[in-house]
């Protein structure tokens, strides 16, 4: 079998902000075909903002294609503000969103935190969603939390970066390295807030890839880059992801049963391990599973891209 690769590279034929609260205003950018049919596409961290190769999982010549960078994320504004900033006020932007453009219903695809907004939005508003293309499930659950920032889980895997990560915080912080990295990040000194938000960075770009790719890491962890993934993705985690249960995305799961649903899960997916997966498929039990035997974390290792793209393909139908 011959893997799909991604559609070329092409510049949006519009670019807008939207106002979505007293504070905050969202960019989005629209590619492809503007009488298309219109796809969602969400970044995670939260944090990380709109790369330039997220749209070319889709063809631009059949779909109309909309990138919002999320709150306080990369051209949104205030910059990586927390105040105003949880998982539901986004669900609500993207709503806003959608409304605003004057789409009746679209496929969302997201990946990794992408993955959660997605399904927070799909059990606050099934009748907007064609479809949805998850990728690197996260269910925001305490297990998922801890086998990230507590030892015993990827430190097992990533010891000598583990290792750099715990040892940033002051010595007594660390029995709670969140707690620790979040109050530095959100009151230490200038000094203090880089060097922890290049620590926390590193720690996650260096379990995004299959093979190590020293070139994304180094662009992850620039100053400004660094701060704003760092600061929102500590916010989120901090606070649970303002979730109102430890299981909260799965006891609502029955809301999105109807909306047709392609799960893409990397088998070597450090961050995002395949049990996730696995507990959503079982949880919507139409779900359509594909675990990539050579994928990880990154939606760009090959198998993912064949797997998101040929999701995309699929979904045209819907």
């Amino acid at each position: 079998m011959e893997l799909r690769t991604l559609y070329p590279s092409i510049e949006p034929y519009h670019t807008g902000t939207l106002k979505v609260s007293e504070i905050h205003s969202i960019f989005y950018q629209e590619v492809g075909n503007p009488k298309g049919k219109p796809a969602l596409f969400l970044h995670g961290g939260p944090g990380v903002g709109i790369l330039p190769d997220y749209h070319r999982f889709f063809d631009p010549e059949f779909y109309r294609i909309i990138l919002p960078d999320q709150r306080g994320a990369a051209r949104s504004t205030p910059f990586a503000e927390l105040k105003e900033n949880t998982t539901w006020d986004i669900v609500e932007d993207l709503e806003m969103l959608r409304e605003h453009l004057g789409i009746d219903r679209w496929i969302v695809m997201g990946g990794s935190w992408g993955s959660t907004l997605g399904l927070s939005y799909a059990i606050s508003y099934p009748l907007s969603i064609a479809g949805l293309i998850l990728r690197g499930i996260f269910l925001a659950r305490r297990v998922e939390k801890d086998w990230l920032f507590r030892a015993g889980g990827a430190s097992q895997i990533f010891p000598d970066e583990w290792e750099k990560f715990a040892a940033t915080p002051p010595e007594d912080d660390r029995k709670d390295l969140v707690s620790a990295y979040y109050n530095i990040l959100t009151g230490g000194s200038d000094e203090d807030k880089l060097r922890a938000a290049r620590a926390w960075t590193r720690w996650e770009a260096s379990m995004m890839t299959l093979v190590p790719n020293h070139e994304a890491m180094e662009s992850m962890m620039e100053p400004k880059s660094a701060v704003v993934i760092a600061r929102i993705e500590c916010h989120f985690t901090y606070h649970n992801f303002f979730m109102k249960s430890d299981n909260h995305l799965l006891e609502q799961i029955e809301k999105a049963r109807e909306i047709p649903c392609r799960l893409v899960q990397g088998r070597h997916d450090v961050i995002c391990p395949p049990i996730s997966a696995w507990d959503l498929h079982k949880a919507l039990p139409g779900s359509d599973l594909r675990i990539v035997p050579d994928g990880a974390h990154s939606p760009l290792d090959p198998g993912m891209i064949h797997e998101l793209v040929q999701a995309s393909e699929d979904f045209k139908k819907f």
